[in-house]
């Protein structure tokens, strides 16, 4: 399950399960996904979305993801 990580007061967060990281796809292409740990998103490069993680929890909705900037696809 996921824990608290040891991020600063105010910045609390949760790191993802590796495990689940591992089976999570992207529900609209069903590609792999990239983990952004300090952002807390799940990224789908074929996608163009990011995944927000709530309380360790994956949001893994189409609704509710952002969609990524080419600034941001070619930075990473």
């Amino acid at each position: 399950m996921a824990e608290k990580s040891d991020m600063p007061a105010g910045r609390a967060g949760y790191e993802l399960d590796p495990k689940l990281l591992e089976i999570l796809v992207c529900p609209v292409t069903k590609g792999t996904l990239e983990y952004d740990r300090e952002a807390r998103e799940l990224i789908s490069r074929s996608a163009k979305l990011a995944y927000p993680i709530r309380d360790g929890i994956p949001i893994m909705l189409a609704d509710e993801a952002r969609t990524l900037t080419e600034d941001e696809l070619a930075a990473r």
